[in-house]
C-alpha cells in the first residue's frame, strides 16, 4: 500500500450511497442459504463472483434479487449489518447513511419489523460508526405499491431518516412517485433519489422539481446538460458517485474517463461510495483507491471528497463540524 492509499483508507470518511443487501457477500449468502435451507442458483462462492460480469443495470438486478432469498430471519439482517460496519470502519468510515428495501423482503412474506429490527440491531453492534437508515422504494414497482410500504414503515419513522427511489431507472422517472415523496416530506423525512445513472437529465430535474430531493444518488448524466450543472453548483446539492459500481455497470467504459476530479472543478458537492460493494469489487476506500489512482487524484482532493461526504450527510451542522475537524487534523499530519 503506497502513501496515497494509507491516506485514502486512513482519512475519516462518510458512506452515503450503500444499498445494505448489495453487502451480501458470497460467503455469508452461503451461510444464510444453509441456515436457512434456501436453495441458490450457484454451487460455490467461485460461482458467485462469476456471475458478477453486468452489461447494464438489469443484469446485475437480477442477480441482487436472487441473493436476497437467502434473508429470512432478524439474525440474518443482523449479521447482513454488522458485517458491512465493520468492513465500513477498516476503511475509516466513521457515519454511514445506508438504504434498505424492504419491498425486496415483504414481496416473498417477511414482515417489515423482521426486516428493520434486524438491521437496526446490527447497525448498533459496531462501535464507532455512526448511522442511519433510509427506505428506498422500488421504482420499477407502482406507487401504490410504495404506499403500502410507506403505511408499514409509519411506526417505525422516528428510526428511519429518509426515503430514497431504486432499482431500474430507465422509464421509471421520478415523477412517478411524487405523491409518496411528498407524504415522506411532510412527515419530516429526507428525500434522496436515484436519477442520472442510466436515465437522462431530464430525470435529476424530475428529482429536484418534482420530489423536492435534498441529494442525488448517482447524478452522473447531470453532466450532459450545463444549465442543470450550474443549479447544481449553487444550491450545494450532494451527489452520491459511486465509481466502481459506475465501471461494472459501464456507466463508463475506464475508469480513467470517470468524471469524479470534472465534477469537483465544476464546483458540485460530490462524494464517493460504494453503492453495491459485494457486487462491484470493492468497499468505499477501494473506490476511492481505485479512481484516484484512474484519475491521478492528489491529497488535495481526497480531502474534499471527504468533506464533501460528511456536509452531505444528514448529520447535525454541530456533529458536521466535529467531523470536518477531525478530517483537517488527519490532513495536517498526513
Amino acid at each position: 500500500m503506497d502513501d496515497l492509499d494509507r491516506f485514502i483508507t486512513g482519512i475519516p470518511k462518510a458512506e452515503l450511497h450503500l444499498h445494505i443487501e448489495g453487502s451480501l457477500e458470497p460467503e455469508l449468502m452461503f451461510e444464510l442459504a444453509r441456515r436457512n435451507k434456501v436453495a441458490i442458483p450457484f454451487a460455490s462462492v467461485e460461482d458467485v463472483r462469476a456471475a458478477y460480469q453486468f452489461s447494464n443495470l438489469q443484469d446485475f438486478l437480477d442477480i441482487y434479487y436472487a441473493g436476497a432469498q437467502v434473508l429470512q430471519t432478524k439474525q440474518d439482517f443482523h449479521d447482513l449489518a454488522a458485517a458491512y460496519f465493520a468492513r465500513a470502519r477498516a476503511d475509516g468510515v466513521r457515519h454511514a447513511e445506508i438504504f434498505f428495501d424492504p419491498q425486496t423482503h415483504t414481496d416473498r412474506g417477511i414482515p417489515f419489523d423482521v426486516v428493520i429490527e434486524g438491521l437496526l440491531s446490527g447497525m448498533a453492534a459496531v462501535e464507532g460508526v455512526s448511522s442511519k437508515l433510509i427506505l428506498s422504494f422500488l421504482r420499477h414497482l407502482n406507487e401504490e405499491a410504495a404506499f403500502a410500504t410507506w403505511r408499514q414503515a409509519e411506526k417505525w419513522l422516528d428510526r428511519i431518516a429518509g426515503v430514497g427511489l431504486d432499482s431500474s431507472e430507465l422509464g421509471h422517472p421520478p415523477s412517478k412517485f411524487a405523491r409518496v415523496f411528498a407524504a415522506a416530506g411532510e412527515a419530516g423525512l429526507k428525500r434522496v433519489a436515484h436519477a442520472g445513472e442510466e436515465g437522462p437529465p431530464a430525470y435529476v430535474h424530475e428529482a429536484l422539481d418534482i420530489l423536492h430531493i435534498d441529494r442525488i444518488d448517482h447524478g452522473n448524466r447531470a453532466l450532459e446538460d450545463p444549465a442543470l450543472v450550474e443549479r447544481l453548483a449553487q444550491s450545494g446539492m450532494t451527489l452520491t458517485v459511486c465509481p466502481l459500481s459506475n465501471l461494472k455497470l459501464c456507466v463508463v467504459g475506464d475508469l480513467a474517463d470517470h468524471p469524479i476530479d470534472r465534477m469537483l472543478d465544476l464546483g458540485l458537492n460530490a462524494t464517493v461510495n460504494s453503492d453495491d460493494p459485494a457486487y462491484f469489487g470493492g468497499y468505499v476506500a477501494e473506490n476511492y483507491r481505485a479512481v484516484a489512482h484512474a484519475r491521478n487524484l492528489g491529497k488535495a482532493q481526497i480531502v474534499q471528497l471527504a468533506r464533501n461526504s460528511f456536509t452531505g450527510s444528514f448529520l447535525s451542522e454541530a456533529e458536521i463540524a466535529t467531523h470536518l475537524a477531525t478530517i483537517e487534523e488527519f490532513a495536517r499530519q498526513n
